[in-house]
């Protein structure tokens, strides 16, 4: 019997992926998930600059004129230490040394700790249009916030044609072309009662360092399409344990048309995966045709997805248990 690990030919979609991701500052500013809090105070015309890093700085030397190794791409944080410095110097150096810094192409200045910085500070940075924002957040924690802000936010993304459900808390992305019974095998789990988490387009962020989340687009949140019935509001017909928000995806489920004359695995010994946004995953095809109950089939695919996660193969194992059965029949032989 044949071993071995097999890559998935090309799904039958063509994911629509978001390459070279950046945010504007504007988008800090309009916050209201990660708890940011921000506030502007001056350089307001500069609020379409653009964040390409996750990464910040705390300007430190920079601000005494050094500024040999400052990232003008990232966040700038001035903390107690930077403010009180910037309070210290004379009102000549405190102008020469900022316009120094502002002369760079600084996206954004964030003041911790609810502080202010001196007047000539904000007034050189409102003529440069370099945005200041304020936090009420200690630089510690702001940093720890935006961080994991801007490495969300910042990270690949592609919206797929399927439907996205939670099985036994394994995320099941089913795809195949439209008509095929994605929908209506999603209402099947859900009565099962197992959770929808997208329906027809499923958008997916790629997740440090190697795992997919997906979750529904806004407009279509809880809603999917039976064909002869219309929409459908799985929210409100079956309750919220019938739904979730956002879903690690784990395996991906190609439905596809049965043929005849096409040969499927039937032993599963093989593995095969399939790449999104650069992440493999475990790909199987399941067959369809009348008769066919394909809840009850991705219910097992994903209690299997479990066993395995475990260390138990049920295919390997029972190839393992007839080899040695040939190789007991094979010394059988040779004895006699």
């Amino acid at each position: 019997m044949p071993q071995g690990r097999h890559v998935a030919p090309p799904l039958a979609y063509q994911p629509r992926t978001v390459d070279g991701i950046t945010l504007s500052i504007q988008d800090l500013l309009d916050d209201k998930e990660y708890g940011l809090d921000l506030r502007l105070i001056a350089g307001a015309s500069g609020l379409g600059h653009r964040v390409s890093s996750s990464r910040i700085q705390k300007p430190g030397l920079a601000l005494t004129g050094y500024t040999q190794h400052l990232h003008p791409d990232r966040i700038q944080v001035l903390g107690n230490t930077e403010i009180s410095y910037l309070f210290q110097l004379s009102d000549e150096r405190l102008r020469d040394n900022t316009q120094k810094l502002c002369s760079f192409p600084i996206s954004s200045f964030v003041v911790s700790k609810g502080l202010t910085p001196p007047a000539a500070f904000l007034e050189i940075t409102e003529q440069h249009a370099i945005p200041v924002l304020v936090s009420p957040h200690q630089s510690s924690t702001f940093i720890s916030l935006i961080t994991k802000f801007l490495e969300e936010r910042l990270l690949p993304t592609t919206h797929l044609h399927g439907v996205l459900v939670d099985v036994l808390g394994v995320g099941m992305l089913l795809t195949g072309k439209s008509g095929i019974g994605k929908s209506e095998c999603a209402l099947d789990l859900v009565i099962r009662g197992h959770r929808l988490v997208a329906d027809d387009m499923v958008f997916i962020r790629k997740k440090m360092p190697a795992s997919l989340v997906g979750q529904p687009v806004q407009q279509i949140q809880h809603l999917m399409e039976i064909r002869g019935l219309g929409i459908i509001n799985i929210k409100d017909l079956y309750g919220v344990s019938s739904i979730r928000e956002k879903k690690i995806i784990d395996l991906v489920l190609e439905l596809m048309e049965w043929n005849p004359d096409q040969e499927y695995d039937r032993l599963g010994i093989d593995d095969k995966t399939t790449t999104i946004l650069g992440v493999e995953l475990p790909h199987l095809v399941i067959p369809v045709r009348p008769g066919r109950n394909l809840g009850s089939i991705i219910e097992v695919a994903a209690r299997n997805f479990l066993l395995k996660g475990m260390g138990y193969h049920s295919a390997k194992d029972f190839q393992q248990r007839l080899l040695e059965r040939m190789e007991v029949r094979h010394l059988g032989d040779e004895v006699e």
